[in-house]
């Protein structure tokens, strides 16, 4: 495969997960934000850095609000990391690889495009976040359905993947820091009433509701919360599910051409060495740290897979 057919398949599945990834952030943020006494807008500005954004706002804002917030993330075309510049570069690379995509596949990528336009042609209020957040994330599921049930398992499949659960790792690393560092309450609420809809507000953001009750009943615990997050290898937004995914489809491309790089080592390097910890020792080591430390390697790792695989040549 030519690098530049990589390039496309691995950017246009980052793009089309950042979308998703960013409306789950936005809505935490919200969420969040209502269960606090005393909340600002200033407190936006905590969500934006997480998100990565931040410096982009501050070029062209004088201040924080939660609506300007809001609408940077979901619609601007000047932050390349909002909902529509994510949908727009999802379509753009898919053009550019429509050969290597199935019938199924383009016109799922193209109908999330043409309804966020849409969805997102005026500022949203708050009223209707929800249900635009959720149809942008239906559109997004209805892309992975089109892939699953219609894409070959070679090495087109395996890019796509990657780039997948690249971006969905950062997401889920992010969503925990937002919860853990950003926007954690005063030290008395801590295990609080309100601490505990946050908690499980951190759950719903990254659908795995349903899926903690089921190991852990109604515990939100929020040691239980991390290790189910970070280490549970069922849960496919986990960090370990996602770390290990990247490692399996790198190692469907070692065996299809015959050379073992460097990205494939990192990723079993992440897995073995950070993702293999007990709970206690990472809140020991300190989770926010340990959070970060995982953006970096996860960026790290995404650019390795560029040089490995050529994908500007």
């Amino acid at each position: 495969m030519l690098g530049k057919t990589a390039n496309g398949l691995f950017w246009m599945y980052r793009y089309l997960e950042r979308a998703e990834n960013t409306s789950r952030l936005v809505e935490t943020g919200q969420r969040i934000a209502l269960t606090r006494m005393g909340a600002s807008d200033s407190e936006w500005r905590s969500v934006l850095q997480t998100a990565g954004v931040c410096d982009g706002f501050d070029m062209y804002h004088d201040a924080v609000t939660k609506e300007a917030a809001i609408d940077w993330m979901l619609r601007s075309r000047d932050n390349p990391s909002s909902v529509l510049s994510s949908l727009t570069g999802a379509r753009q690379n898919a053009r550019l690889v429509r050969t290597a995509l199935t019938h199924e596949v383009w016109e799922a990528v193209n109908a999330a495009y043409m309804d966020a336009t849409t969805l997102l042609a005026r500022r949203v209020s708050e009223r209707d976040l929800p249900e635009v957040m959720g149809q942008i994330r239906q559109r997004a599921a209805l892309v992975r359905g089109a892939t699953h049930g219609t894409m070959l398992r070679n090495d087109i499949y395996d890019f796509a993947r990657i780039g997948t659960f690249l971006e969905r790792a950062d997401n889920t690393a992010r969503i925990l820091d937002v919860k853990y560092y950003v926007l954690l309450p005063s030290v008395t609420a801590v295990g609080s009433s309100i601490d505990n809809v946050q908690w499980e507000t951190i759950l719903r953001s990254v659908s795995a509701h349903g899926g903690f009750r089921m190991v852990y009943d109604n515990n939100f615990d929020p040691k239980d919360i991390a290790r189910f997050l970070i280490l549970d290898q069922r849960m496919p937004r986990s960090l370990r599910f996602c770390v290990r995914k990247i490692r399996d489809n790198l190692g469907y491309l070692v065996s299809g051409y015959g050379d073992r790089p460097p990205s494939w080592r990192m990723a079993d390097h992440i897995e073995r060495a950070f993702l293999s910890y007990d709970i206690d020792a990472i809140f020991s080591y300190g989770l926010h740290e340990f959070i970060r430390k995982q953006l970096t390697l996860l960026s790290d790792l995404g650019h390795q897979v560029e040089i490995d695989y050529r994908f500007y040549e």
